[in-house]
């Protein structure tokens, strides 16, 4: 079963939220919050597997309350961003602070059904009309650095040292989740199985020292790798 929090200052759409994801058997609303920092209380007492977050709230914006509940260790959620893509910075301040996926708030039941799927399983999310748009505005923020010269440090978007070397095959996975290509379509462009693709994925993740799908994609983009 399949835990989310909701978090939106609007009720009617937590509302209809919770109404699209309690029709799937394997996904369960434990709990809603209307301000950041209600969020990071319920993330904290709840534990949920996903959280879908506004950006713009009282109190505590979604920006703000995604960087705490990322930076605690006792927190696993993942967290989606759900914006109208209005203010682009707080796309880009989002990935800093950690945010595993972007869900627009026009998207349709099953879009919504799929991220919190995807983000579960580990996989991430970005909504297709915005993947190219951020990672390109982002990539472009900060110049290319040399692998070898990056740090690790304890920000949540920040890259680490690459543990080992990546294979060639594990870098044309890279160059394709970097183009924001699904584990299905990855299998299609490389003729293997979605196991396996998984199997690199995992890899990746793992050398790059990335929490996630989307944060491993703006690495790549940030330091050169895709």
């Amino acid at each position: 079963m399949i835990r989310v929090l909701l978090v939106d200052d609007h009720a009617m759409l937590r509302a209809g939220f919770r109404t699209i994801l309690g029709t799937q058997s394997d996904i369960e609303v434990v709990g809603e919050a209307g301000t950041g920092a209600d969020a990071v209380t319920q993330a904290a007492r709840l534990q949920p597997d996903v959280i879908t977050m506004d950006v713009q709230m009282p109190d505590m914006d979604g920006i703000e309350a995604t960087r705490r509940i990322v930076a605690d260790p006792a927190i696993t959620a993942s967290v989606a961003i759900v914006t109208t893509f209005d203010r682009d910075e707080y796309l880009f301040q989002a990935l800093d602070a950690g945010a595993g996926g972007f869900l627009l708030k026009n998207a349709g039941p099953e879009e919504l059904i799929t991220a919190v799927r995807a983000l579960a399983a580990g996989d991430g999310i970005l909504a297709p009309e915005v993947t190219r748009r951020v990672l390109a505005r982002f990539a472009a923020a900060s110049p290319p650095v040399p692998v070898t010269q990056v740090t690790r440090t304890s920000s949540p978007g920040a890259a680490s040292v690459l543990a080992e070397p990546l294979t060639e095959r594990e870098g044309e996975v890279l160059a394709l989740m970097a183009d924001a290509r699904s584990n299905a379509e990855i299998a299609a462009a490389l003729f293997i199985g979605e196991a396996t693709v998984k199997t690199h994925v995992s890899r990746v993740l793992q050398k790059l020292g990335a929490r996630d799908r989307v944060q491993a994609i703006v690495l790549a983009h940030r330091h050169g790798l895709a």
